[in-house]
């Protein structure tokens, strides 16, 4: 309490225009404090963390943000682990939208506000490292007593801005202590490796939205300039600045002789401005010449290193990025939202970015966390657990493995789990809703510090997996009922791929014709469907989804005669309790209706509706799709 006391004076001291040992940046934001957000310093406030709608909007918003940078967040984290800091990716309003962290100190660091989802926003938190970068769009640390609400003055907050490549602040990177050493001075080293970081994922973020067009690439040393460059600039095929990383619009602004911060952004200016060069001295500054020799000269004298970067050839400038392989592209027969997904999925498949895939049971995630491991050029094997199908008491050492005399029986080599068994490749954890709560933490610690510990054992074992997760529960409400950890929900979520259920599907009859020729490629036999046959699968509504359309016709092409599938050799596919609550059409016709007739059911169905589709789709007791397949089908269009 004294100490408090004695930090309210400190303020109420600066408010009153006296001298204070802080920094100036400290002294300014504890004006703004007061002055502008109206925070009263005697009144501390806890740690905010927003809802779990708005983190949701955040994040998406950050998406692809959050994607680039968390190869350099987790790059970061393993070079301070063991020295328990906390890394916060912060958007342009503060909130959190990623962040790593030791998984055992959770509970803390959720009080303190080291957490997904909190926000540090200045107007609302006070001085703080976040807060204050935005403001300031300047790297700095905010230690203990810096901060301006007493419940965060514990606290050592190591903060550096992320813009965008217009120049606009994008993030904030943040590296925290809950504690440290008292001298401000032991946080150095933490400014400087949060600020290189940052640099590297506005280079990254660069050269991500540029691919097609020539990137520059600066740095005052020859050895650094193709491992770890200072600065970077897009250039289009006129020689105009498209767009920068923040250390390249300083580096011009100095190569120019003028003062950045008067200047106006050197984005849409000719390089000419700047530097003495223009667009066709780039290909002399590739990797083809020594990097010694790979000079250019500013306007005011001074002398850069420089690496030019070549265009992608590309057939429009989302060719390459939206290109879709083989796997990913034969899960669909063109089904807009199958393709939204595949173009997501084939931009996952190369990363390390943990998925997790939601649908219905039966609707295909396995076949999606195959084919993005069959993309992902590892060469690891794919490893599938089904965490519904292990009993609970057996899950722990299927996945995790253990050592010799963990269990009564153990081998004395004890045996390796299903993680360390991936190593190198993928592991599809399905169902992941009902792996047991007490084992949660084990595996938010293998994603978090790729390493896991036996059962049993004390010794660590790297490992690198890609995680694919997948549930048709909503985890969501799991995590609100208390029965799946907060923290893994996230760390799992941190890219979704979403699978439309079947009755969704525009692509069915495609779908529904790929499947048939694989079941009787494997039976041996050739088959095909009668028109009944094939009007009775259109109806169903397929409740199982793929999986339950493969078991029927697996059935059907062991039944038919003829080569030929007829509605008797279908499945029954009216069990009451999945009965359509309207009454719909027979599910399966005795005998195939005419083109005429189906088109004449169909053409009064979308009369009587005044051609609404869905009104028609509830008359004919199918969904939305249905009725648009059967429209195409029959060349049917809606009178103008």
């Amino acid at each position: 309490m004294a100490g408090e006391r004695e930090h309210i004076r400190e303020i109420e001291q600066v408010l009153s225009g006296g001298q204070s040992a802080r920094d100036h940046v400290v002294v300014q934001s504890w004006l703004r404090c007061v002055d502008t957000h109206r925070l009263d310093p005697t009144r501390p406030t806890e740690a905010y963390i927003v809802p779990d709608t708005q983190l949701r909007e955040h994040r998406e918003q950050s998406e692809r943000l959050i994607a680039i940078a968390r190869s350099g967040l987790e790059t970061l984290f393993r070079q301070v682990t063991g020295q328990n800091y906390v890394l916060l990716l912060a958007n342009a309003k503060g909130v959190t939208v990623d962040f790593l962290g030791d998984p055992l100190f959770m509970d803390q660091l959720r009080t303190a506000g080291l957490y997904l989802g909190s926000e540090w926003s200045e107007s609302r938190t006070g001085t703080c490292g976040v807060g204050s970068c935005i403001v300031t769009g300047e790297a700095m640390t905010i230690h203990q007593t810096d901060h301006f609400d007493t419940t965060h003055t514990p606290l050592s907050c190591t903060a550096a801005p992320i813009f965008d490549t217009n120049g606009e602040l994008a993030a904030v990177l943040d590296i925290s202590l809950l504690r440290s050493p008292q001298p401000k001075v032991s946080q150095n080293l933490a400014l400087h490796l949060v600020t290189a970081s940052a640099r590297r994922i506005e280079l990254a973020n660069l050269m991500a939205q540029m691919h097609s067009e020539w990137v520059l690439r600066f740095s005052r040393s020859p050895e650094f300039l193709d491992v770890d460059p200072e600065a970077a600039i897009a250039l289009d095929a006129s020689g105009r600045i498209l767009g920068t990383t923040h250390g390249g619009a300083l580096l011009l602004a100095q190569a120019g002789g003028v003062d950045w911060r008067l200047s106006p952004s050197p984005v849409g200016q000719p390089i000419s401005r700047y530097l003495d060069m223009s667009i066709d001295d780039l290909p002399s500054l590739t990797r083809g010449r020594p990097t010694e020799e790979r000079l250019v000269f500013g306007r005011s004298g001074s002398a850069l290193f420089a690496h030019a970067i070549e265009p992608q050839p590309t057939i429009g400038r989302r060719a390459l990025v939206e290109a879709v392989p083989k796997p990913i592209s034969e899960l669909s027969g063109g089904d807009p939202a199958m393709a939204a997904l595949q173009v997501r999925a084939a931009k996952l498949a190369r990363t390390t970015i943990p998925i997790l895939i939601h649908g219905e049971t039966g609707s295909g995630k396995e076949y999606l966390a195959r084919a993005i491991h069959e993309c992902s050029q590892r060469g690891g094997p794919f490893v599938a657990i089904n965490c519904a199908a292990i009993p609970e008491h057996l899950i722990e050492s299927e996945l995790f493995g253990h050592t010799a005399g963990a269990f009564t029986g153990a081998t004395a080599r004890g045996r390796k789990g299903l993680i360390e068994g991936a190593n190198g490749g993928t592991l599809f954890l399905d169902e992941i809703g009902d792996m047991p709560y007490p084992l949660q933490s084990r595996l938010l610690r293998v994603i978090a510090e790729r390493e896991l510990i036996p059962v049993g054992g004390t010794q660590p074992l790297q490992v690198d997996i890609k995680i694919i997760s997948a549930s048709h529960h909503d985890l969501r409400k799991l995590v609100a009922e208390g029965r799946f950890r907060e923290d893994l929900f996230y760390r799992l979520n941190a890219a979704s791929l979403t699978l439309p259920a079947l009755r969704e599907r525009t692509d069915f009859e495609w779908l529904l014709d790929r499947l048939l020729d694989q079941h009787a490629r494997l039976a041996g036999r050739p088959a095909r469907l009668s028109p009944a046959a094939r009007l009775a699968l259109i109806r169903h509504r397929w409740p199982g989804n793929i999986r339950e359309l493969a078991n029927a016709i697996d059935l059907a092409v062991t039944l038919c005669d003829d080569e030929t599938i007829q509605p008797t050799d279908l499945p029954d596919f009216a069990p009451p309790h999945l009965a359509p609550s309207t009454p719909p059409a027979p599910l399966v016709a005795l005998r195939a209706p005419s083109p005429e007739d189906e088109r004449t059911a169909l053409l009064d169905a979308l009369a009587i509706s005044g051609w609404n589709i869905s009104e028609a789709a509830r008359r004919l007791g199918v969904d939305r799709t249905t009725v648009h397949r059967r429209m195409k089908r029959l060349r049917l269009e809606a009178p103008n």
